[in-house]
Formats: structure tokens, C-alpha cells, sequence
């Protein structure tokens, strides 16, 4: 939930390290850090950025209480009583850039970029990443289930398969950002505003001395709001059938009856035959919603087979990305203060998809003037030239320098918005329709190869000359030092 502060939420190492700068004189030096993931989830074609809103909130209240200090004065490092001080007094001053919730982003892109001293820039890492790589995660699964439901309904039902009551609710709200139609937990609702939906447990209905009784009373106290749960017992023969009942009696107060749920058994199957009874009384009107596992996948299979399903309620598989449960999003220094100047670093690594792109970087979305769609997304330095629309642009595949592309009749769509300006928030947030409504945006600006859930054509994410040209003049230079040691 919204917090006061969350300064301690962090790994240990972080404050080991800037206790470390501090010893050493070190802290107040400036760095650059970028927070981005190497490899797309689930499979897809792209991501859907989440997690903005609890970043700007946790940096705006980010402090040390009194019983923070407290906690790290117990520590077995033995912290001195001056760094306790400092951490009494401390506040974010830094810059924080960052793309906008809803925007689709790929593979290695800067997705936020933070610019400051050692200390805070080191301070908000652990924070920055569980926020960004969770609700992200959710996001990118909703809008597949999306892709896949298309004009239907959906319900995000996962609450009490969630990993607690911040993932509960935060999962809630970025599954909203990418499409899905309401939530059935009700802080999201009031938190956010999200519309808030939902039906009975098989326990209405087994508490009552038969299934009839149990309809008509639920009926009876929300006439206007009466989804009925069928399958406590046995769909076709007793369910569909008692709420065929419930729903004429419905019919003759005026009232219509909303829909019925199924939450097991062979959902094609029962839901065509429950269609074809509820038409065959007259209630077509009524919706069919299913719940039970359901997943894109599940969904795109249940539709294959030709399911009469109107409203999808998806739990478990949504809300804790059952099928890939982390994004795998990290944060790494592209830049250090050395003798008053900024110069940029680099990581190297056995594993070539972790060595960095050094220098700080923009990030541009370049978009044909004449289809409208994205062709790629562009990334340079801030000294270099911006991309300037209508001329000519080259796209360098950044692992395989000989494969390139030159564009022009494009327009260039900067994505690193600004979000906190040495310590000062410049950024008004929008409200979750305008997050959601940018998300429906991002996705007209894509073929549909992109978007598909199975095979998606794989989007071109570019280098500069300029930012290649860097990145292997610190391969070389770091590569020569090892020779010479050698």
C-alpha cells in the first residue's frame, strides 16, 4: 500500500556500499545509473512499462525515520554515529528520467534513468527494480490475455493467489493499465479507481437448504447486480436451469438478470450448452462468464473450440506471471564523476548479453510519416544530434553491427520523459484512464506481427554510430589493460 517511507527497502549491500563511499569520501561523487531488462517475458513480442507511480510516491517520501536509524544502529558493521546522521538528513536531490506507464519498450532500453551523487543514486536501486520489475511483469501479461480476449470482458480475479497484499493490490492496477475491465479487489478500487466486480462463492450457495433458494435470495438483495454461480453442484442439470428460473422471476419484477459463471468442468462444452439453454428461454441477454485457471493461452484454446464466453475471470496465472514469475529488470552504472568530469563505464562479462552500453542515453521511437507505425526504437547519446524527422536515418542491429537499415519519412518520438529535476518532482502524473488510454495508443502504433502471442516478429532496438563506437573503444581499452597485466 502507499507507505510513508521505505528507505530501509533495500538490500543490505546498498547501505554496506554507501557506508563504504562515506568512509572514504566518496559519496557525494555523481553517477548515472539505467534500470532496463535483457530478455522479453513470456515469449512475447514486447513489454508494457508499469510502475512509475509507486517510484515517483516512495522518492517523494523517501526518508529515515527514527526507528530506521534505530534498526541500523544494531547492525553488526557498527555503523558510525556521523553516517547515522547523514542518513537522518537525507533526502533525494537527483534527477530521475523515465518512459511513460502504458508504453510498450523492449529489450535493453533504458527504461528509467537515474542521474545524482553515489549515495542516492545507490540508495533507490533495490526499490526502483522491485517496483518496476513487478508491475511491469503483470502489465505485459494482461495485455497478452488482452491481445487474445479482444472485445471481451475481462475480471482480474488473483487476490488471494497473490504474494501478499501490495502485489495484490499494484497487480490489480497494472493489469487496468493494460486493458483488463475491472478487479475484485476492492482497495484497488479505492486506491485507484478502478472499477470493482463480482459474483458469490460456491459457500452462498451450499449454505442454503438447495440451490433454488440460494439464487433467489442473492436476487432478492441486488436485483440489478445478479451474476449466479452454477456449477456447485451440477452445471446443466441443476445450475443453468435454477438460474433460468431466477432470471424469469427476475423478468416479471422488472429486472434483468446479469450473467451466470462458470468456475469449472469443460468451459467449451458447458458454455455453448448453457448458451443454447439460456437463448432457448428467452434470456440471451444474459452473460456467460468463466473463471478457473484461465491464462491467455487457456482463453485462445477455449475460443479455438468455439466457447460462449463473454467475460473472463483470470486469478492465479495473471497475478503472479505463473508461467515466468520474474522480469528479470537491472540497474547498472553507465556513467561516474572522475577528477570533477563525467565519463562513461562500461561492464564486461563472460556472458556478452551482460556487458553494458556505456555513456547515459536517450531513448527515440521512430515512426514512419506514412503508415504511421513504428519501424524502431532509436538510441543515442544526449550530445548527439537528435534524430530529425523526414531525413535520413541509419539502424544499426547493435549484436550484429553488418545488419542495418536506413529510414527516412519518420518522425522521432522522444520516450525518457522527465520525472524528478535535482530532487524537485516536474512530472504531473495522470490518472489510470489516461494511462490506460496511452497504452490502446502504443499498441496502434505496432504491426500486429509485433503484437501476436505466438512467434511475434522480433522489433528492431538500434544503436548510433556514436553509442557503438563508444561501447567498442571501452572493449578495446579495457581489453589491451589486460594484455599488458598479462
Amino acid at each position: 500500500m502507499q507507505t510513508t517511507s521505505l528507505a530501509l527497502h533495500t538490500d543490505k549491500y546498498q547501505i554496506n556500499m554507501i557506508y563504504a563511499h562515506w568512509l572514504n569520501g566518496t559519496h557525494l561523487r555523481k553517477a548515472v545509473f539505467e534500470a532496463y531488462f535483457r530478455k522479453l517475458p513470456f515469449g512475447n513480442g514486447y513489454a508494457v512499462f508499469a510502475g512509475l507511480e509507486r517510484i515517483v510516491n516512495y522518492i517523494t517520501n523517501l526518508k529515515f525515520t527514527e526507528q530506521d536509524l534505530r534498526y541500523l544502529e544494531k547492525q553488526e558493521e557498527n555503523y558510525k554515529p556521523e553516517f547515522i546522521e547523514l542518513l537522518r538528513n537525507f533526502k533525494f536531490g537527483g534527477n530521475l528520467y523515465s518512459m511513460k506507464e502504458g508504453a510498450l519498450v523492449f529489450p535493453d532500453e533504458p527504461l528509467i534513468r537515474v542521474e545524482g551523487t553515489i549515495m542516492e543514486t545507490q540508495l533507490v536501486e533495490t526499490a526502483i527494480l522491485n517496483f518496476m520489475n513487478y508491475q511491469t511483469l503483470i502489465a505485459t501479461k494482461a495485455s497478452r490475455i488482452k491481445q487474445v480476449a479482444e472485445q471481451d470482458s475481462l475480471l482480474e480475479f488473483g487476490t488471494r493467489r497473490a504474494q501478499e497484499a501490495d502485489a495484490a493490490v499494484w497487480g490489480a492496477r497494472a493489469s487496468y493499465i493494460s486493458g483488463f475491465d475491472a478487479t475484485s479487489n476492492m482497495l484497488a478500487g479505492e486506491l485507484f479507481n478502478i472499477p470493482t466486480r463480482g459474483t458469490h462463492a460456491h459457500s452462498w450457495v451450499q449454505l442454503f437448504d438447495n440451490e433454488q433458494e440460494a439464487f433467489e435470495m442473492y436476487a432478492k438483495a441486488m436485483p440489478d447486480q445478479v451474476t449466479l454461480l452454477v456449477d456447485t453442484f451440477d452445471t446443466l442439470r441443476s445450475g443453468v436451469p435454477h438460474a433460468i428460473q431466477t432470471g424469469k422471476h427476475l423478468e416479471s419484477i422488472g429486472k434483468k438478470m446479469v450473467g451466470i459463471r462458470l468456475d469449472s468442468g469443460d468451459l467449451a462444452y458447458l458454455s455453448i450448452q448453457a448458451r443454447k439453454m439460456l437463448d432457448e428461454a428467452g434470456l440471451d441477454y444474459v452473460k456467460i462468464v468463466a473463471s478457473n485457471d484461465l491464462d491467455e493461452n487457456t482463453i485462445f484454446n477455449l475460443k479455438a473450440q468455439g466457447a460462449k464466453i463473454d467475460i473472463w475471470g483470470v486469478g492465479t496465472q495473471l497475478i503472479t506471471a505463473a508461467d515466468q514469475p520474474a522480469l528479470g529488470g537491472v540497474y547498472k552504472l553507465v556513467e561516474r564523476e572522475k577528477d570533477g568530469r563525467m565519463e562513461p563505464t562500461i561492464k564486461i562479462s563472460g556472458n556478452p548479453e551482460k556487458v553494458t552500453t556505456p555513456g547515459k542515453k536517450e531513448v527515440y521511437r521512430i515512426i514512419s510519416s506514412n503508415s504511421n507505425k513504428a519501424i524502431a526504437d532509436y538510441i543515442n547519446l544526449p550530445h548527439e544530434d537528435n534524430p530529425r524527422s523526414g531525413g535520413k536515418l541509419k539502424l544499426i542491429n547493435p549484436l550484429h553491427p553488418y545488419i542495418q537499415k536506413t529510414v527516412k519519412h519518420f518522425y522521432a518520438v522522444k520516450m525518457l520523459e522527465p520525472i524528478f529535476v535535482e530532487g524537485k518532482l516536474v512530472y504531473s502524473l495522470p490518472d489510470l484512464d489516461q494511462i490506460r488510454q496511452y497504452h490502446k495508443e502504443q499498441l496502434q502504433l505496432f504491426w500486429p506481427e509485433y503484437l501476436r502471442k505466438l512467434n511475434p516478429e522480433i522489433y528492431r532496438v538500434s544503436l548510433s554510430q556514436m553509442t557503438l563506437d563508444l561501447k567498442q573503444k571501452l572493449l578495446e581499452e579495457h581489453m589491451s589493460q589486460l594484455d599488458t597485466e598479462e
